[in-house]
């Protein structure tokens, strides 16, 4: 199989023989001539034929000489070719894939996703993910990031709330992470620069088409910062990264879907949120999907941009390690990144010293028990430090223009889907 010709391949190799590889995505039978067409994983292929073919989706080897023809994908075709069967499906798919969209529903679709994924379309936009997670760690790690990888079960549920899934760990309690930051924080003071890439879980009761029981969390945490505004400058070269990992390994992806990625300004434009609160004349302490909706679309008209950082959050909205704007201390030197229309990204600066999280935490009425190995970290000396963390599937939604962050999940968790 190593010595196999993939399909993208097949122009490099006319009129040779060759070995091409992969799964039937459909048959056409003529008077005097069939027409097998293979999919593999960089595209389809075509073979002529003149004998029996078998059915959809069996995964064939086929050996044939290779061809010019204006009809076939990629313009070549394999001529006079043999077929070896390696295996045949059991059944019919539970909808055709090779037509060129997905009639069946996205609940169906979810329902069959290892066969339904086969389908280029559905592909497409994990290639894409794929693709952005690649530009991810390539960014961060010219930037003088060092990967790290951290529990995903912990031992008390500390960082927000009831909002976790418990699990029996050998008989005493323990729960799901929802986050590394806790982790990545402490890695700070290990690396000064670090990074993740893992599942996160929340055991939030949200049934929305933004909202997801378990993600994929792109996360950063970047030590000897200023303050928040550092941190926006690093996020920045992640997303423009990303984008630009998409268009170089995922171009087909892109194509397929119509998808023509955005440019990331040299500097995202940022406005504080009590700026927010008036363009949208709003009281609110937090920012409704609405007013989201509302800021990009403003951020597009005014700036130019489909990236918009909206700083400044009130600290009662944010996490206790966030750290105070100095001259406002009601609000924070935290921010969220807004892309077409839906918050992307939450970060900021965190507290450092020891003494600031006894404070802060005796300020919500907590004290420091619960916390003390996260504090080990502050007790040492930390230098002031921020970071950020970005839903990887809702990204790649807004990217690829799902509807349903779901479209872009191999396998969903969600209030209601645990299976398959």
């Amino acid at each position: 199989m190593i010595s196999r010709v993939m399909s993208a391949e097949l122009s490099e190799h006319a009129g040779q023989r060759v070995t091409i590889a992969g799964w039937v995505h459909r048959r056409r039978r003529l008077k005097s001539v069939s027409f097998l067409v293979v999919r593999d994983r960089t595209g389809l292929a075509q073979a002529i034929s003149g004998g029996d073919l078998p059915p959809e989706e069996s995964v064939v080897r086929v050996t044939g000489t290779v061809a010019a023809s204006e009809q076939a994908p990629g313009g070549y075709e394999l001529v006079s070719p043999e077929v070896e069967v390696l295996a045949q499906p059991c059944e019919p798919p539970p909808f055709d894939l090779y037509r060129p969209v997905v009639g069946a529903a996205l609940p169906a679709v979810l329902d069959h996703a290892p066969v339904a994924l086969r389908h280029p379309l559905l592909r497409a936009g994990l290639e894409i993910s794929a693709a952005s997670v690649a530009g991810f760690r390539e960014t961060l790690d010219r930037l003088g990031f060092t990967e790290i990888h951290t529990p995903k079960i912990v031992e008390s549920a500390t960082e927000s709330g009831a909002n976790v899934f418990g699990i029996d760990y050998f008989g005493r309690p323990a729960y799901l992470a929802q986050s590394p930051q806790f982790y990545k924080q402490a890695m700070a003071g290990v690396f000064e620069r670090v990074y993740e890439v893992g599942p996160v879980f929340r055991a939030e009761p949200h049934d929305t088409v933004r909202h997801l029981a378990q993600y994929t969390s792109l996360d950063a945490e970047l030590g000897f910062v200023r303050d928040h505004r550092d941190v926006m400058v690093v996020l920045r070269e992640a997303v423009a990264g990303m984008l630009e990992s998409v268009r170089g390994r995922a171009g087909a992806a892109l194509g397929l879907l119509g998808v023509v990625p955005p440019a990331v300004p040299a500097e995202i434009p940022a406005i504080h949120f009590t700026e927010a609160q008036r363009l949208t004349s709003s009281d609110e302490s937090d920012l409704a999907p609405a007013q989201e909706r509302w800021l990009s679309e403003w951020a597009e008209r005014e700036h130019g941009s489909q990236f918009l950082f909206v700083t400044g959050f009130p600290m009662s909205k944010r996490p206790f390690y966030t750290h105070p704007d100095p001259a406002r201390p009601a609000y924070s030197n935290g921010f969220d990144l807004l892309f077409r229309g839906m918050e992307l990204v939450t970060g900021g600066q965190r507290l450092h010293r020891y003494e600031d999280y006894v404070r802060a935490l005796g300020s919500r009425g907590e004290g420091t028990a619960a916390y003390e190995g996260y504090l080990q970290a502050f007790r040492y000396g930390m230098p002031p430090h921020g970071g950020f963390a970005l839903g990887l599937e809702r990204w790649t939604a807004r990217l690829t223009g799902a509807a349903n962050v779901r479209q872009t999940t191999a396998f969903p968790r969600d209030l209601h889907r645990l299976s398959p």
